[in-house]
């Protein structure tokens, strides 16, 4: 398994980290541990979940999915192999979340204290902003609409309150998601300006359906070492080809979630068709394919695979041997030039 350094840090993480987020609704318990037994070993060092997982996130589950992950650290001891990503929530409707999740000072400190708690370890590797406090576009919206958003907390304060929890050694290094080239720039600027903690990473969606991240945040990731921790590598399962024609598999996300419609207009399911017809002409499994590329490009640290199955994680893990042809190469331009950004 190929090794990545962690933006400016000694940290060593895996170019396949392991998502969680199905744990605790699609997968149980049992599941979760026999996953990331399995991801140890095939040398995956690096796992990511988030305090409001799993997905889709509903009160009676909340947590659920650090709480497996904690109850897999008791059982093996591996708590020191492993590079522990997490996230703090930010703004939403979900106020089970301590009374509404919010991205100010006292949030941010219990939502890491909490989390913790449930990882039954005292630290996290990388504590992630999980999506920002201001109005911005993120979660698929295209067209920047200017909203009243002056009662936000600000990134100072997010920033700030996350300087005390590295002080405090409850975090060790920061990373942000779902942000926008402007959020990018004032985290920098903040720490630069003011001494605190230095973004090292930003996760952000990124597949052969969504490579809007190359349009203003690829030049960061290279010029600031700000390595792209991708997810949704294949487009909530619509890149595994298992929708095409119509279909709906039981059990599969799309079919049991209507909510999740980012990736399954008509404009997604012709380019997917066409990158299916590409893998299929060299011989290639479409998963594998478009989870090679993923983890090819220049500014990716680490690529967030994710399953519900192991026959499923074996196939996406596998992928990571994979290195794409120029022939190759040119095809999936050449299709991106037809769809250049099918899903945002």
């Amino acid at each position: 398994m190929d090794m990545r350094t962690l933006g400016r840090t000694d940290l060593k993480v895996s170019a396949i980290c392991l998502g969680t987020m199905t744990w605790g609704e699609q997968n149980t318990e049992e599941q979760g541990h026999a996953q990331m037994d399995y991801a140890v070993s095939q040398g995956i060092n690096f796992f990511d979940v988030a305090e409001m997982y799993p997905v889709p996130p509903k009160a009676e589950t909340y947590g659920r999915t650090e709480e497996i992950i904690g109850t897999w650290f008791a059982k093996t001891g591996k708590r020191r192999d492993i590079v522990l990503a997490t996230k703090v929530a930010g703004p939403g409707s979900m106020d089970y979340m301590r009374g509404g999740a919010k991205l100010d000072r006292k949030s941010v400190l219990a939502a890491c204290d909490t989390s913790l708690k449930r990882l039954q370890t005292d630290y996290i590797d990388l504590y992630q902003i999980h999506w920002p406090s201001r109005a911005t576009n993120y979660f698929g919206q295209l067209g920047f609409k200017p909203s009243d958003d002056s009662r936000a907390p600000s990134i100072e304060e997010t920033l700030g309150a996350l300087a005390e929890l590295v002080k405090a050694g409850k975090v060790r290094h920061v990373g942000i998601s779902n942000e926008t080239p402007w959020g990018v720039s004032e985290y920098l600027r903040l720490s630069r300006e003011q001494g605190l903690p230095r973004p090292v990473s930003i996760q952000n969606p990124y597949s052969l359906l969504n490579r809007s991240f190359e349009v203003g945040l690829a030049e960061f990731a290279h010029r600031e070492d700000l390595g792209l921790l991708a997810y949704s590598p294949l487009a909530f399962g619509m890149l595994a080809g298992k929708y095409l024609n119509g279909q709906r598999p039981a059990n599969a996300r799309l079919t049991l979630y209507a909510r999740f419609s980012r990736y399954n207009g008509d404009h997604a399911m012709a380019a997917t068709q066409a990158y299916a017809d590409l893998a299929r002409e060299h011989g290639l499994a479409l998963n594998q394919m478009a989870l090679a590329f993923v983890t090819s490009r220049h500014f990716t640290t680490a690529n967030i695979i994710g399953a519900t199955t192991i026959e499923q994680l074996q196939s996406n893990i596998a992928s990571h041997a994979l290195k794409l042809s120029k022939a190759m190469l040119d095809g999936i331009e050449a299709i991106h030039k037809r769809y250049t950004i099918p899903c945002p």
